[in-house]
């Protein structure tokens, strides 16, 4: 007897199973498996664990009231104070440039566009003390510009105002490069339905882009704060390093290692240090929310 020849439904389960045989996910072996984890935790121990752990057992190693007394200390207020009043002056600022700078983008098509996209990506390029560099070529006392200030009693470099511009410079991409990509995104469609049933163009923003864009807003202001209090290189230009006038967080403790007072300026870092955490459970937060949110969409 002669073998039957196969059928189109015989050679289709042939080549199902093939495919299915070829679509099988590779596995690595269990060696590999320890091997990768124990170098990806490795890496993190050593170069994140075991710095965050040194920051606290040094700034606590004289006890609690060491700890204290370098914080309260009159030039570690003044430092903090600056840094928070830098942040609050900044942040809020970059908010306001990051949504309309993304709305622009986003929505509307004009001349120059690109361009735009390029100049909110130059402080990822540019080295931090460049651009406080930039500030002092701009504002100093040799430029004409610095010279006319000068002589209308305003004063930039080595003042707050100095401090405030430059840390600017360096913080404005991230609320931006947060709310473009997910505004583009997301079109137009929604904005043109609510103005077709007579929303004015601030309740339009208000009431259907902000929604929209809420998680990735915050997240962007949440990178800019800890851009903004953690900034060293461009501040450390602009700001002339006046002990308890224009120094920062990160200045005040570069000074106090240079003068090896080594458990106060442990001590200030660790503010650093802790803001640096709340950042990244503020961040996993938003991270985890607005992956919700998109899942429920």
């Amino acid at each position: 007897m002669e073998p039957e020849p196969q059928g189109n439904d015989g050679m289709t389960d042939s080549i199902a199973l093939n495919a299915t045989h070829q679509a099988k996910p590779l596995t690595e072996s269990m060696l590999v498996r320890i091997i990768l984890v124990a170098v990806t935790l490795g890496f993190i121990g050593l170069m994140i664990v075991l710095p965050l752990a040194v920051v606290f057992t040094e700034a606590l190693r004289q006890g609690v009231d060491v700890y204290r007394a370098a914080i309260v200390e009159p030039d570690a207020m003044a430092a903090i104070k600056l840094t928070l009043l830098t942040a609050a002056v900044s942040v809020p600022l970059n908010l306001v440039f990051g949504v309309t700078a993304s709305w622009a983008i986003a929505k509307y098509e004009f001349p120059g566009k690109h361009l735009l996209i390029t100049f909110i990506d130059l402080p990822f390029s540019v080295s931090p003390v460049i651009s406080g560099l930039i500030y002092v070529l701009l504002f100093g006392s040799h430029s004409i510009l610095g010279q006319w200030l000068d002589s209308q009693g305003i004063q930039i470099l080595f003042a707050v105002p100095g401090i405030v511009l430059a840390t600017i410079f360096v913080t404005f991409p991230f609320v931006a490069r947060e709310l473009i990509p997910l505004m583009q995104e997301q079109g137009i469609e929604e904005e043109e339905a609510a103005i077709l049933l007579g929303a004015s163009g601030w309740q339009t923003f208000r009431y259907v882009t902000l929604p929209n864009i809420k998680w990735a807003l915050l997240y962007g202001v949440l990178l800019c704060n800890a851009r903004a209090m953690g900034e060293f290189g461009a501040v450390s230009v602009v700001s002339g390093h006046i002990r308890g006038l224009t120094n920062t967080i990160p200045l005040h403790v570069e000074i106090l290692y240079n003068e090896y007072n080594f458990t106060a300026a442990f001590a200030v870092a660790s503010l650093l240090t802790v803001l640096a955490l709340v950042t990244l459970l503020l961040k996993e937060w938003l991270e985890r929310r607005y992956n919700r949110r998109s899942a429920a969409l």
